[in-house]
């Protein structure tokens, strides 16, 4: 709960009457007496902001209302009611990024004795180094420069501002440290109340920027979170800064354990060590003391151990206050405990990606505000009725469980606000059972149901989701035909996903989809049948291994033009490849594998610069392979041809593909040599695969070059030796190193998979092709020794 520029005084005075700090008052002083005034002008100080003026790159003219002689009603420009001086100055951009200044600040501010507001945050000064004339401003209380692309160093001289209450440096653009190796003139700060250096590289001050921060005794929220620390003090001998209320550390990288001092400061209201590497079990901590502590945020650390234990030390608070909770992504264990239902202020429950195992305890319906529970990844495996008391619940997450039992109509009929949900059981043991006629009170944004027993009948509940946008029925056993109804359902939603399932019948060969969000429809691995249908505004379409016939249209390119990702593979398509796809200037991915597609693959690429995935392999085609078109595809991926009728020989301008990663052109009638240009210019090469054609001549020295996990030079005609060079094939040596495909490949159900013959028998790899290593040289006429080097390598 980060505290805004707006709601900051407010705080402190909400502090003050709950802590009785008297030192606190002085925030709101701020802007006590701030009001926009029409002052006697000082013209010394309208020359300061003209000559500051003039210094700013201002091309949104964003500064065009500073004209005329009353500046107290210029844009950003504030005065005392008492002696009309210029007592704040907030230029901070709100708008957009054209509206940013930049250029150079002048020191004219100096002439400013009575400013103690300079907000200058969201702008660009192009990595200039904050000035040091600032610190001399001595009147300020609040300090902005955040997000303002300041580089370089942080003037030591910011620590001459002995009034400052509320300070933010917090960069992601351009890098920016201290100017020292410790933060120690954070020190001469003693009245700072807020403290934010996020982004800000404090690498050289990790070992001890506790110590300038515990000279902070007023702080009330300290935000340090992606500064590149890698020190966490499990011991200080005191904590200084005791009315602290919101602490963040996220983005670090830590490698500790909670240290024990955090537990002492009870103020605490927000705890944000997400990201920091941490470690050892959460049992050891005494969060009894922070009782007041209303958001915990957890994720992305190795926690381990039970969340019992946590659970029981609240409710030593006799009123616990805590709203968000977020363990995500950690190594937590064991089952949730009844007493879960106790923490009764609970508004976000976040568990996702960690071990947690059994039911998930009744009292879960006791929590009367949770309005978010993300139990995705874990090992639970029954959900009680009593979620469904969950009124206030607007997001519910039970992705990949191992749910099992029944989840009825109990479950689901009070959750009124629910807008998005998802569910899914790893062994298919989780029935949703309700009534034919069933009419849900909810209203969803976006349903997802996987690997669960939906079925056999279409989910007639459905067609009542009028505000959907996006659904996801995939795997649930539906063995019915689509129906009409979801068609007009689907025109504003930007996925629809019925995979493996088994619907049947035919698809209109036209719906309205939005031209505006576009929509991937994924209806793979169905038992769907027809001709292709020509949807507009579809920009992924799955229609893979399906039952579907005839020949793709002659017109889909000019009908799906903005297609993404097209997938017909594992279907009965014949007759050619149309050549109007060129039109589809969008193209990311066509994969059209396994059907009976015949006739020479068309020059159609040319306008298809986009092309990560041409996958064309096990069909009919023939004739020469393509000799011109690989020019026109400068981000080539994946490209497979295999198990054709193609001839030839490789063609010269496959060597413009620099990207490309894998080739497999295996199982057709090419021949020549294997280019020496193959290892020379393929640099990205790590599957080669033309085994099975008629290659002839030696093995390139060149192929040695490139970063090979998989060679398959099998069946051809290759003479000569085995080059001792192969033995130095790096990644080879290596099985525990994994490759990342691009984010073509991110997109389900695309199936990146490779086939292999290894000793008379066909393999194919699809989740494993990043940890082979295969050589495959047989059945050639290779003369000589295999070399010795070659045995370094792992298989």
């Amino acid at each position: 709960m980060a505290i805004s520029k707006v709601s900051f005084q407010l705080l402190s005075l909400v502090f003050l009457l709950f802590f009785t700090k008297p030192f606190v008052l002085e925030a709101t002083l701020i802007n006590s007496h701030v009001v926009n005034f029409t002052a006697a002008c000082i013209e010394e100080e309208k020359k300061a902001l003209l000559k500051f003026k003039l210094g700013l790159k201002d091309p949104a003219g964003m500064l065009s209302s500073w004209v005329g002689e009353d500046y107290c009603k210029w844009m950003g420009i504030s005065c005392s009611n008492q002696i009309g001086n210029v007592i704040k100055l907030s230029l901070s951009n709100i708008y957009s990024t054209r509206t940013c200044l930049s250029g150079e600040l002048d020191d004219s501010l100096l002439n400013l004795t009575y400013l103690n507001y300079l907000d200058l945050s969201y702008n660009s000064f192009n990595g200039i180094p904050i000035p040091s004339f600032i610190g001399s401003l001595k009147k300020l209380r609040y300090l902005d420069l955040s997000h303002s692309s300041f580089g370089g160093m942080v003037p030591h001289h910011l620590g001459n501002l002995s009034n400052l209450l509320y300070l933010d440096l917090t960069t992601k653009s351009y890098p920016l440290r201290p100017w020292d190796s410790d933060l120690n003139w954070l020190g001469g700060l003693s009245s700072l109340q807020y403290l934010s250096l996020g982004g800000l590289n404090l690498s050289k001050a990790a070992k001890n920027w506790l110590l300038g921060v515990n000279m902070l005794p007023s702080l009330l929220e300290l935000h340090l979170d992606s500064s590149e620390l890698d020190d966490l003090p499990q011991f200080i001998p005191y904590v200084n800064f005791t009315s602290l209320l919101v602490f963040d550390l996220s983005y670090n990288n830590f490698n500790s354990s909670l240290p024990q001092w955090l537990f002492n400061i009870s103020t605490l209201v927000t705890i944000n060590l997400a990201n920091c590497h941490l470690a050892g079990s959460i049992r050891k901590t005494s969060w009894v003391n922070l009782c007041l502590l209303q958001s915990l945020d957890l994720f992305g650390n190795s926690i381990s151990g039970g969340i019992e234990e946590f659970l029981h030390s609240l409710s030593g608070c006799s009123n616990s206050s805590i709203e968000t909770l977020d363990f995500g992504y950690n190594q937590f264990s064991g089952n949730l405990p009844e007493s879960l239902g106790s923490v009764k202020y609970l508004d976000a429950l976040f568990l996702t990606l960690n071990s947690i195992s059994g039911a998930l305890p009744m009292s879960i319906g006791n929590l009367s505000h949770l309005s978010m529970l993300d139990l995705s990844f874990n090992v639970m495996n029954s959900i009680p009725e009593s979620i469904g008391q969950l009124a206030e619940m607007f997001s519910l997450d039970l992705w990949e469980n191992k749910w099992k039992g029944v989840l009825s109509e109990i479950h689901l009929h009070n959750l009124t606000r629910l807008k998005y949900f998802a569910l899914s059981s790893k062994s298919k043991s989780l029935a949703l059972n309700v009534g034919h006629d069933w009419i849900p009170l909810f209203s969803l944004s976006s349903i997802t149901i996987i690997n669960c027993q939906l079925g056999p009948s279409f989910p007639l509940w459905l067609r009542t989701q009028k505000e959907v946008s996006s659904i996801t029925l995939s795997n649930n056993a539906i063995v019915d035909a689509i129906p009409d109804w979801l068609w007009t359902l689907v025109q504003n939603v930007w996925l629809l996903d019925l995979s493996t399932n088994q619907l049947t019948g035919k698809l209109p060969q036209s719906i309205q989809l939005s031209s505006e969000l576009g929509i991937t429809v994924n209806l793979d691995s169905n038992y769907l049948e027809g001709s292709i249908p020509l949807w507009r505004n579809a920009t992924s379409l799955y229609l893979g291994n399906n039952r579907f016939s005839g020949q793709i249209p002659w017109n889909i390119g000019q009908e799906m033009t903005a297609l993404k990702t097209l997938d017909l593979s594992r279907n009965y398509l014949n007759g050619s490849i149309p050549p109007s796809i060129s039109r589809i200037k969008n193209l990311i991915v066509l994969v059209l594998s396994r059907n009976d597609l015949s006739e020479n693959i068309p020059w159609l690429w040319k306008g298809l610069q986009k092309l990560n995935v041409i996958d064309l392999s096990e069909n009919k085609l023939q004739g020469n392979f393509p000799s011109l078109m690989w020019s026109q595809l400068p981000r080539l991926f994946w490209l497979k041809l295999s198990q054709n009728n193609l001839s030839g020989e490789l063609s010269l301008s496959l060597r413009d593909c620099a990207t490309l990663f894998t080739l497999d052109l295996g199982g057709n009638r090419m021949s020549g040599t294997i280019p020496e240009w193959v290892g020379e210019n393929l640099t990205s090469m790590s599957f080669l695969l033309l085994g099975a054609n008629i290659f002839t001549g030696n093995i390139p020295e060149q192929l040695c070059q490139l970063p090979l996990k998989v060679l398959d030079l099998s069946q051809n005609n290759i003479l000569g030796s085995i080059p001792k060079c192969l033995g130095n094939l790096e990644v080879m040596k290596d099985v525990g190193i994994m490759f990342k495909l691009p984010s073509s490949f991110s997109q389900p159900p695309l199936s990146v998979y490779l086939e292999l013959i290894v000793k008379g028998r066909l393999y194919e790899y699809y989740d494993l092709i990043g940890l082979l290593r295969i050589i495959d040289l047989s059945s050639n006429n290779l003369l000589g020794e295999i070399p010795g080097e070659i045995t370094n390598l792992s298989t």
